[in-house]
């Protein structure tokens, strides 16, 4: 079953997919790309999503986690401290981080796997920023479910049965003890990482029942 024993290399394979699809696309856009503001993370910009990204994998790289970090204080800090740098230069470090990163993860004993599916989800934010179909899907999105499903069942989240248009057999997140009864999702995989993630869905797009949007998300 999805999610139900932790896979240490997990983390890594989904920043390791993504990174082969996102770094590429990246360096073919525009300085306008990298200014344009995103609707996920608001007040900052595509670049600052991706400073943010990359300074927080070479946080874990380097074992860098002082009190506050990933503090929105600190995700500030950590972007203006990069603001001297060219946009070429945030890439390289995001790749450096989504290279480096997943050998810490999985030794980290599940402590940082909700790092690298938030990174997932990011590039994401930034996909969707710039106009991408299909902004939360790809090649990524099989190990992002994995990883979504064990994180949901390890923090206790709220229960849920999902059965997704797009995956062939219904999926189950969150608590497992079967002491509360699960919440019923109907809909594609996207839109419901777009609900765990907090980001904004098309309400016409899908069915939630037994649970509240807003107690799905995990980031919030």
């Amino acid at each position: 079953m999805h999610g139900e024993v932790r896979d240490p290399e997990l983390p890594g394979r989904l920043l390791v997919v993504e990174r082969d699809q996102l770094i590429p696309w990246l360096r073919g856009r525009t300085d306008g790309d990298f200014a344009t503001p995103t609707e996920a993370c608001p007040g900052w910009t595509v670049r600052d999503v991706l400073a943010h990204c990359s300074s927080a994998l070479m946080r874990a790289v380097e074992g860098r986690f002082e009190e506050g970090v990933f503090s929105p204080e600190s995700n500030d800090r950590d972007i203006a401290e990069r603001a001297d740098w060219t946009n070429a230069q945030v890439v390289d470090e995001l790749e450096r981080g989504m290279t480096e990163a997943g050998p810490v993860i999985a030794k980290a004993g599940g402590t940082l796997d909700g790092l690298a599916l938030g990174e997932w989800v990011h590039a994401g934010d930034v996909r969707e920023a710039l106009g991408v179909p299909g902004a939360y899907a790809g090649v990524g999105l099989p190990y992002a479910l994995d990883l979504l499903a064990r994180i949901t069942r390890e923090r206790g989240h709220v229960p849920l049965h999902a059965d997704l248009d797009d995956v062939d057999q219904p999926l189950r997140f969150g608590d497992g003890s079967g002491e509360r009864t699960p919440g019923r999702y109907i809909g594609d995989a996207p839109t419901l990482v777009r609900l765990y993630a907090g980001r904004p869905v098309d309400a016409a797009g899908f069915e939630l029942a037994g649970v509240g949007v807003g107690e799905l998300n995990i980031f919030g």
